[in-house]
């Protein structure tokens, strides 16, 4: 054994994953970046391995009751980890933000900032000293009565109501009464009750109306129903309900998303007019700090918001001067253009994980590891340089810092290496090299070493020319002010500029409508699925030609099994019924509820995580079951379906956007933002469209090695050369330098951004003067 002072975290035999027996030594309190290609096995070693490791000891440590979830949610494959810390892990997966969550919340800077105003703030003559509550709009202390703390409220009018006024009441009026019998129900109680339903809506009196759309009164009558032919009907008691009460009352109760869906068509939504959309109670907007009241300094960008806090009263500068300095971290990381007030929702996973990195530098551990997963996600170049400075801060206040990361300049940052490949899936899971930076170039193995020492510029591409151009504008929205863009159709055009400079807003208000664009394809990274059912063969639709070839064998046959027998979505029982397993309803896990910590997942019990029940594993296709296939990787799975065409051209697609590596059946929770995007890429080329396309895809380079950006690349420039367009929202320099034109956006962030600094051929941006991207991009082109 090595001694309890070991300097090193020593992993043995980890074979997690694709992972083959892996022996590494990664010493402790240095910036350690894992490389390889993706699908390597960089995460499975630092998050599947070492950090579910960290993570199982700490459950045992915690109460009696957690050692039971372990067994359950399992402990990482490996033979055995000394000299590991305790860990932090700043993952990119998104939990399901509410729209309570916001960039205050996950920076506790609204504690701060509402200890201000109830400790210091300037009260108006006579009021009460308020509790720091009592600023929240998520405490009943706090939130506006008119909207729950909201800020806005559903309300809905008559034209929504009745779309067709010439219609009357039983032709169906009004529109959002619901079907069937509920809806003649209604109709037949507005009848007894006196209103003439056979006119058409606008030539009833404005009082009836009102009445029949918007009162809350509900009476009580007698209905006569008109007597059918076939069967008599009884007078019953029918009460009234109007049209603005049933939509109101179906979209808050209603459990059902369709008629959740139907309801909200109705219903438009608007600042509430009691607290105009601040979300607080009057007596807490009557307090100021420096003459704004919290509402209007939460709306800041953080920046400003630093500039704001001065302390005049002792109590107010220990205040201010603790804001500011939680503060500086989030602008050093490039987020200070983020307001307070920001929703979580509308941030990318890659402003989220840096938000909760810059809370971590407050946080004051020493000690630990902390696992990331590729923090640049979504960063300039110009921003990455101040994350590399954050991260050697957090490694000097004494911790370990293990980051998965494809980007090259926090690769050439790192104090050591860990290169896991050589290649993806089962070519990989081995590690090629551990140790300082430089000497990886002598490991021929290594598909990053070929781009880490070698920064020669590849061989130049002729320029594409536009066939015509898209106008888009002028766009007012977030910090877009009038903004006009002109996007050449025919070729590949990057969108550049810094984090919140104002790219996605822009890209946002390309539409199907525009002149010379057959068709509009968005392929973003938001996930394929929200649970571990949908995975990437039941969404690019190869799983329904999979289960047909089950269904066609000899022993599907005789036993009666239809197509619907290999649908781990169809409840079981029966010849004719589903073939899932029923304990964990075909999901091949069953979730895990863990007090105080987020649920989990853990495999099935009964069928281990192969989703379906006994007998239809029995049914096999080439020696193999349908939970067996499921689990072939896209490459193996390309050999095993070569002659079965339908299968093949999915698979094809999915090879060509460099996802060989990945399970068919990997569930969608297990996909990183990245994979998802390059599946729904995948998915829009096998269809082998005709007509002119227009593709925008977000930042496609997410989670791709150097070698995998080359292999997309290829597939884009092939879009581009089947006559299609294809616009990129990038930071990957080495993409813009290979796109025909650039639109770079800035020169800052928040209220510093939303102009269009330059556009044009990469030589001509590179050398735009007062753009935060030319002198990056200078050093690939030039």
């Amino acid at each position: 054994m090595h001694s309890p002072h070991d300097t090193y975290v020593r992993v043995r035999g980890a074979r997690e994953h694709n992972l083959k027996g892996v022996d590494v030594d990664i010493p402790r309190d240095v910036l350690a970046v894992f490389t390889g290609v993706s699908g390597s096995g960089k995460s499975s070693l630092a998050f599947g391995t070492i950090y579910a490791e960290a993570q199982r000891r700490y459950f045992e440590s915690v109460a009696p009751y957690a050692r039971r979830l372990i067994h359950q949610v399992g402990a990482p494959r490996v033979g055995g980890i000394t000299g590991l810390p305790p860990a932090v892990s700043l993952q990119q997966h998104r939990s399901a933000p509410s729209s309570r969550s916001s960039v205050g919340t996950v920076t506790h800077l609204s504690n701060s900032l509402r200890m201000l105003f109830s400790r210091a703030g300037h009260y108006p003559p006579g009021a009460e000293r308020l509790d720091s509550d009592a600023f929240s709009p998520n405490t009943a202390a706090g939130a506006c009565p008119g909207c729950h703390g909201l800020g806005h409220v559903h309300r809905t009018t008559e034209e929504l109501l009745v779309p067709d006024p010439s219609r009357s009441i039983r032709d169906g009026a009004i529109a959002a009464w619901p079907g069937a019998w509920q809806g003649k129900n209604l109709r037949d109680i507005l009848d007894a009750l006196g209103h003439d339903v056979d006119r058409p809506w606008r030539e009833l009196p404005a009082g009836q109306r009102e009445w029949i759309l918007f009162t809350d009164e509900q009476p009580v009558v007698t209905v006569h129903p008109v007597r059918d032919a076939d069967r008599i009907q009884r007078p019953y008691q029918g009460t009234y309900m109007s049209a603005r009460r049933y939509v109101m009352k179906t979209f808050s109760d209603t459990k059902s998303q369709t008629l959740r869906a139907k309801a909200a068509r109705f219903l438009i939504s608007t600042p509430c007019p009691d607290c105009k959309g601040s979300r607080l109670r009057p007596e807490a907007l009557a307090v100021t700090f420096g003459g704004r009241n919290i509402a209007e300094l939460a709306a800041l960008p953080l920046t400003d918001l630093a500039g704001q806090l001065d302390g005049t009263t002792e109590t107010a500068r220990v205040l201010t001067e603790d804001l500011t300095s939680r503060i500086a971290p989030v602008a050093e990381l490039g987020l200070g253009y983020l307001s307070l007030d920001r929703a979580t929702p509308t941030l990318s996973a890659g402003e989220l994980q840096r938000l909760r990195l810059a809370t971590q530098l407050r946080s004051g551990l020493f000690g630990v590891v902390y696992v990331l997963d590729e923090p640049s996600a979504g960063l300039h170049p110009a921003d990455t340089e101040a994350l590399l400075t954050v991260l050697a801060r957090l490694r000097a206040a004494g911790n370990s810092v293990f980051v998965v990361e494809h980007h090259l300049e926090v690769v050439r940052g790192a104090d050591w290496l860990v290169d896991v490949g050589p290649g993806a899936g089962e070519h990989g899971g081995r590690v090629l090299y551990s140790g300082p930076p430089a000497e990886l170039a002598a490991v021929e193995e290594s598909a990053t070493a070929a781009y880490l020492f070698d920064e020669s510029p590849g061989p130049a591409r002729d320029v594409r020319g536009p066939r015509g151009w898209l106008k888009v504008g002028p766009v007012n929205r977030h910090n877009l002010r009038a903004v006009t863009a002109e996007f050449p159709l025919g070729v590949l055009t990057a969108v550049t500029g810094v984090s919140g400079s104002g790219k996605s807003t822009l890209i946002g208000e390309v539409t199907e409508d525009l002149a010379g664009v057959g068709r509009l394809v968005r392929v973003d990274q938001k996930p394929i699925g929200r649970t571990p059912r949908s995975n990437l063969a039941t969404y690019t639709g190869l799983f329904d030609v999979v289960r047909k070839v089950f269904a066609a064998t000899g022993e599907a046959r005789s036993r009666g099994y239809g197509v619907g027998r290999f649908s781990f979505n169809v409840a079981g029982g029966g010849p004719s019924g589903g073939g899932r397993c029923e304990t964990c309803q075909g999901e091949g896990f069953v979730s895990v509820e863990l007090l105080f910590l987020p649920s989990t997942y853990a495999p099935c019990p009964d069928c281990g995580g192969a989703r379906y029940n006994p007998e239809t594993l029995q049914v096999t296709y080439r020696g193999r079951n349908i939970a067996q296939v499921l689990d072939l990787t896209v490459e193996a799975a390309a050999e095993f379906f070569a002659d079965t065409p339908a299968v093949a051209r999915s698979l094809g697609a999915l090879l060509d956007v460099g996802l060989g590596y990945v399970r068919l059946g990997q569930p969608a929770t297990e996909l990183s933002g990245g994979e998802a995007q390059r599946i729904k890429l995948a998915s829009e080329l096998q269809r082998g469209r005709r007509g002119h396309t227009l593709y925008l895809l977000d930042e496609p380079t997410t989670g791709l090695h150097p070698a995998d950006v080359e292999v997309l690349m290829d597939r884009l420039h092939g879009l581009v050369d089947a006559g299609h367009t294809v616009v990129v929202v990038e930071h990957d320099m080495t993409v813009v330098a290979d796109a025909d034109w650039v639109i770079d956006l800035g020169p800052g962030g928040g209220d510093r951004g939303g102009r269009i600094v330059a556009a044009g051929p990469p030589e001509r941006v590179a050398r735009a003067a007062g753009s935060a991207t030319a002198p990056y991009l200078a050093r690939i082109v030039a």
